[in-house]
C-alpha cells in the first residue's frame, strides 16, 4: 500500500510517498480503506519538527481521517464490514479525564497515522461518523470538530443566549462558530481578513472585527456587549492574543484556550484572571465519548463542516503547503482514490 512518510529529517522535503505491506487486522481490530483526510495546524508542526523534534521517523504524519471497514478482526464488535469510521485522535482515551497514558496515544505522532490507502486501527479507537456527510466533511471531525465540541459543550456548557468570542477563521474557529450557533449563542469573529470576516458573517456571525484595523479587539467585543463582556472566548492564538481575550471577557467568564499560533509564551498580566474570576480552560481534543456525542449533535441538526478545498492524494505535500500559508477557511483536506 502506499503511505506518506516524514522521513530521513524534518520539512515539507522530507515527506514522500513511501510503499508498506498491505495490513491484516489482529484481533480487536478493523483494517480501513482510507477515504479522506484533514489536516491540522498540529500536523504541519509535525512535519516541520516543530512539534516534536525527538520524534522517531519514519513517520505517517496526520490524525484526522475516516474510511470504510473492509475487514475485522476477531472479537470485533463494535463495526461491521462497509461501516464508514472515523479514528479517534487519542486512541485510548475513550472516556473520563485525560491522563498522560490517554495522551501519549495519539494518531500522526507518536502512533503512525492517516495519510495512507489502508489503516489498522483498534475498534476502541474509532467511531461510526454522521451519514449525511461526505468523506470529507467526516474527515474533519476527530481533532479541529472534537476541539471546538469539547470547549464549548463539553467544558465551556455555552448555553442559549451566551455570547462567544471566537478568533480566527481556521478549522477550530469555524467549528466553534458552527457550534455556538447550534447551542443558542451569539458569536463575535476576528480575523485579519475582510473576505473571511464577509464568508464568517454569511456562516451565521452577529459580529466581526478586523483585528489588524483595530488592535484592542477585545475591548471593541466587550463594548459590543453593552460593556459586560462576552461569557466565552475561544483562543487560538495564544501568546499574543491572551491579553485581549481578557479584555474581551466577562466577570465569571471562560477563556478556552486551543492553540498557540501567535506563540507559546506570554508576557501577561495575571490580576485581570483573578480580579474577573476568569477561567483559563486549556483543551486537548477530546475523548471517544465527547466524538460520539459530537457526532449525535452533528447528526440531528445535520451540520456540515466547512471544507475549503479538496487535494487529490498525489498532491498531499501541495496541501500542506495550502494550509502554512494560511490562505483556507474552515478545512483542508485530502482525498484518497
Amino acid at each position: 500500500m502506499k503511505v506518506y512518510e516524514i522521513q530521513d529529517g524534518f520539512g515539507l522535503d522530507h515527506l514522500r510517498v513511501a510503499e508498506r505491506p498491505d495490513p491484516t487486522p489482529g484481533h480487536g481490530q478493523v483494517m480501513v480503506s482510507m477515504r479522506a483526510v484533514s489536516l491540522n495546524y498540529r500536523d504541519i508542526l509535525t512535519v516541520t519538527g516543530l512539534y516534536n523534534p525527538r520524534q522517531g521517523l519514519p513517520l505517517v504524519p496526520c490524525s484526522d481521517g475516516v474510511g470504510e471497514v473492509v475487514a475485522v478482526g476477531e472479537g470485533v464488535s463494535r463495526f461491521k464490514l462497509g461501516d464508514r469510521i472515523a479514528a479517534v485522535f487519542c486512541q485510548r482515551w475513550i472516556g473520563g479525564a485525560p491522563t498522560y497514558e490517554k495522551l501519549r496515544s495519539t494518531l500522526g505522532g507518536p502512533r503512525d497515522g492517516t495519510l495512507a490507502e489502508w489503516m489498522l486501527l483498534d475498534e476502541d479507537g474509532a467511531v461510526l461518523v454522521p451519514e449525511h456527510l461526505s468523506d470529507e466533511e467526516a474527515a474533519t471531525l476527530p481533532c479541529a470538530g472534537l476541539t471546538a465540541w469539547s470547549a464549548l459543550a463539553e467544558y465551556g456548557n455555552v448555553a442559549p443566549g451566551d455570547t462567544v468570542l471566537v478568533q480566527g477563521t481556521g478549522g477550530v474557529s469555524i467549528f466553534a462558530l458552527q457550534f455556538a450557533q447550534l447551542l443558542g449563542a451569539k458569536v463575535i469573529v476576528t480575523s485579519s481578513s475582510d473576505d473571511k470576516l464577509k464568508r464568517a458573517r454569511k456562516l451565521g456571525a452577529w459580529h466581526e472585527i478586523n483585528y489588524i484595523d483595530d488592535s484592542y479587539w477585545g475591548k471593541t467585543a466587550r463594548e459590543l456587549t453593552d460593556g459586560v463582556g462576552v461569557d466565552h472566548v475561544l483562543d487560538v492564538g495564544g501568546g499574543r492574543t491572551l491579553e485581549q481575550s481578557l479584555r474581551a471577557i466577562r466577570i465569571g467568564g471562560e477563556i478556552s484556550l486551543v492553540g498557540v499560533l501567535s506563540g507559546a509564551a506570554a508576557d501577561l498580566n495575571l490580576v485581570p484572571i483573578f480580579m474577573k474570576n476568569v477561567r483559563i480552560q486549556g483543551i486537548v481534543v477530546g475523548s471517544r465519548d465527547g466524538f460520539e456525542a459530537m457526532n449525535r449533535a452533528v447528526a440531528m441538526h445535520e451540520m456540515r463542516p466547512v471544507v475549503d478545498r479538496i487535494f487529490p492524494f498525489a498532491e498531499a505535500r501541495e496541501a500542506f503547503e495550502f494550509v502554512m500559508n494560511g490562505a483556507h477557511f474552515g478545512k483542508v483536506c485530502i482525498a484518497i482514490e
